[in-house]
């Protein structure tokens, strides 16, 4: 069974997101059900600081042993970090995907965008079926 985290919110695209930070921003990465999935990690491509992603549009990719898979952004917003962690260390997506294994810190355009996605009870039930 797969670690789902109560206190951060889902796509269907099994992207996660944490709540909104004093700063403004938030965290995204891919969750555990999804890094399960793709096997071992090799290479993650992700925006550059600065960028606009856009809500459901891929923002960056993400390479395994088994498969190259698009990363989707769950809100649209300017990216403020990436981890550069995952660069030099992209199995940190595999063995930790909620703290070190973070993808990119956003500052979402409009916060209330958040309120579209799954909370964690909905997202467990969806990758049950």
């Amino acid at each position: 069974m797969s670690d789902v985290p109560a206190n951060l919110l889902y796509t269907s695209e099994h992207e996660w997101v944490t709540a909104v930070t004093a700063e403004g921003t938030v965290k995204i990465g891919i969750t555990d059900h999804a890094q399960q999935a793709l096997g071992d990690v090799v290479y993650v491509d992700l925006p550059e600081v600065g960028e606009s992603v856009v809500g459901s549009e891929t923002f960056g990719e993400i390479e395994s042993t088994k498969s190259v898979s698009d990363l989707f952004a769950p809100v649209s917003g300017e990216v403020v970090a990436i981890n550069e962690e995952i660069e030099a260390d992209p199995a940190l997506v595999n063995t930790d995907p909620y703290e070190k294994g973070w993808l990119i810190e956003l500052r979402p355009d409009n916060v209330e965008d958040l309120s579209t996605l799954l909370d964690a009870e909905a997202y467990t039930a969806e990758i049950a079926e």
